[in-house]
Protein backbone atom coordinates (compact mmCIF):
# COMPACT_ATOMS: atom_id res chain seq x y z
CA UNK A 1 0.00 0.00 0.00
CA UNK A 2 3.00 2.50 0.75
CA UNK A 3 3.82 2.06 -2.60
CA UNK A 4 1.21 3.33 -3.82
CA UNK A 5 1.51 6.85 -1.82
CA UNK A 6 3.59 9.33 -3.08
CA UNK A 7 4.22 12.54 -1.47
CA UNK A 8 5.87 15.32 -3.79
CA UNK A 9 9.87 14.09 -3.57
CA UNK A 10 8.81 10.71 -4.80
CA UNK A 11 6.92 12.69 -8.20
CA UNK A 12 9.98 14.89 -8.05
CA UNK A 13 12.55 11.89 -8.51
CA UNK A 14 10.40 10.02 -11.06
CA UNK A 15 10.03 13.07 -13.24
CA UNK A 16 13.69 13.46 -12.80
CA UNK A 17 14.38 9.97 -14.41
CA UNK A 18 12.29 10.41 -16.83
CA UNK A 19 14.08 13.52 -18.48
CA UNK A 20 16.28 13.32 -20.71
CA UNK A 21 20.13 12.49 -20.18
CA UNK A 22 22.42 15.22 -19.13
CA UNK A 23 24.70 15.46 -22.15
CA UNK A 24 28.57 15.21 -21.01
CA UNK A 25 30.53 15.44 -24.43
CA UNK A 26 31.57 12.05 -24.62
CA UNK A 27 32.57 12.40 -20.56
CA UNK A 28 31.18 8.83 -19.64
CA UNK A 29 32.48 7.28 -22.00
CA UNK A 30 36.17 7.87 -21.77
CA UNK A 31 35.85 6.82 -17.75
CA UNK A 32 34.09 3.91 -18.65
CA UNK A 33 37.21 3.40 -21.01
CA UNK A 34 40.06 4.61 -17.88
CA UNK A 35 38.45 2.15 -15.63
CA UNK A 36 38.33 -0.77 -18.20
CA UNK A 37 42.15 -0.09 -18.99
CA UNK A 38 42.79 -0.21 -14.87
CA UNK A 39 40.90 -3.53 -14.93
CA UNK A 40 42.50 -5.37 -17.24
CA UNK A 41 46.55 -3.60 -16.00
CA UNK A 42 45.55 -5.43 -12.87
CA UNK A 43 43.97 -8.49 -14.15
CA UNK A 44 47.25 -9.30 -16.03
CA UNK A 45 49.96 -7.57 -13.56
CA UNK A 46 49.79 -10.49 -11.78
CA UNK A 47 50.60 -13.30 -14.41
CA UNK A 48 52.84 -10.91 -16.14
CA UNK A 49 55.16 -10.36 -12.95
CA UNK A 50 55.06 -14.51 -12.18
CA UNK A 51 56.20 -14.58 -15.55
CA UNK A 52 59.16 -12.17 -15.16
CA UNK A 53 60.00 -13.85 -11.67
CA UNK A 54 60.18 -17.43 -13.03
CA UNK A 55 62.22 -16.19 -16.31
CA UNK A 56 64.87 -14.59 -13.64
CA UNK A 57 64.50 -17.40 -11.39
CA UNK A 58 64.97 -20.61 -13.80
CA UNK A 59 68.73 -21.16 -14.16
CA UNK A 60 68.70 -21.22 -10.08
CA UNK A 61 65.26 -23.70 -10.64
CA UNK A 62 67.23 -25.91 -12.42
CA UNK A 63 70.56 -26.04 -10.69
CA UNK A 64 68.30 -26.83 -7.70
CA UNK A 65 66.67 -29.49 -9.65
CA UNK A 66 69.93 -30.76 -10.88
CA UNK A 67 71.01 -30.65 -7.33
CA UNK A 68 68.06 -32.71 -5.94
CA UNK A 69 69.86 -36.58 -6.81
CA UNK A 70 72.68 -35.57 -4.96
CA UNK A 71 71.06 -34.36 -1.92
CA UNK A 72 69.22 -38.04 -1.58
CA UNK A 73 72.47 -39.81 -1.25
CA UNK A 74 73.15 -37.50 1.73
CA UNK A 75 70.51 -39.35 3.57
CA UNK A 76 71.52 -42.89 4.85
CA UNK A 77 69.58 -45.68 3.00
CA UNK A 78 69.62 -47.21 6.16
CA UNK A 79 67.39 -44.54 7.92
CA UNK A 80 64.39 -46.53 6.57
CA UNK A 81 65.29 -49.34 8.19
CA UNK A 82 65.82 -47.64 11.41
CA UNK A 83 62.48 -46.24 12.28
CA UNK A 84 61.10 -47.98 15.60
CA UNK A 85 57.23 -48.90 15.67
CA UNK A 86 56.68 -45.20 17.56
CA UNK A 87 58.21 -43.33 14.43
CA UNK A 88 61.16 -42.64 16.50
CA UNK A 89 64.47 -43.27 14.26
CA UNK A 90 67.13 -44.75 17.17
CA UNK A 91 69.99 -45.06 14.46
CA UNK A 92 70.23 -41.49 13.56
CA UNK A 93 72.88 -38.69 15.52
CA UNK A 94 73.27 -35.46 14.79
CA UNK A 95 76.40 -36.09 12.70
CA UNK A 96 74.02 -37.76 10.02
CA UNK A 97 71.25 -35.06 9.83
CA UNK A 98 71.86 -32.25 7.05
CA UNK A 99 73.27 -28.88 8.17
CA UNK A 100 70.93 -26.48 9.34
CA UNK A 101 71.48 -24.34 6.07
CA UNK A 102 69.82 -27.07 4.28
CA UNK A 103 67.50 -27.12 6.67
CA UNK A 104 66.34 -23.43 6.48
CA UNK A 105 66.54 -23.44 2.98
CA UNK A 106 64.05 -25.99 2.35
CA UNK A 107 62.05 -24.58 5.03
CA UNK A 108 61.86 -21.22 3.11
CA UNK A 109 61.47 -23.01 -0.45
CA UNK A 110 58.54 -24.67 1.67
CA UNK A 111 57.01 -21.31 2.12
CA UNK A 112 57.26 -19.54 -0.61
CA UNK A 113 55.41 -22.69 -2.29
CA UNK A 114 52.70 -22.07 -0.24
CA UNK A 115 52.64 -18.57 -0.51
CA UNK A 116 52.48 -18.97 -4.50
CA UNK A 117 49.61 -21.47 -4.03
CA UNK A 118 47.62 -19.08 -1.86
CA UNK A 119 48.15 -16.51 -4.45
CA UNK A 120 46.93 -18.63 -7.23
CA UNK A 121 44.11 -19.14 -5.56
CA UNK A 122 43.03 -15.82 -5.39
Amino acid sequence: MAEKIKDDADKRLESLFRSEPVEDSGFSINVMKSVRRRIWVQRLSLPVAIAIGLAIAAKPILQLVGAIPNLMTVVPASLSSNVSVQGLLPGVSAASLPPMSTIIVGMALLGAILMATQMLEE
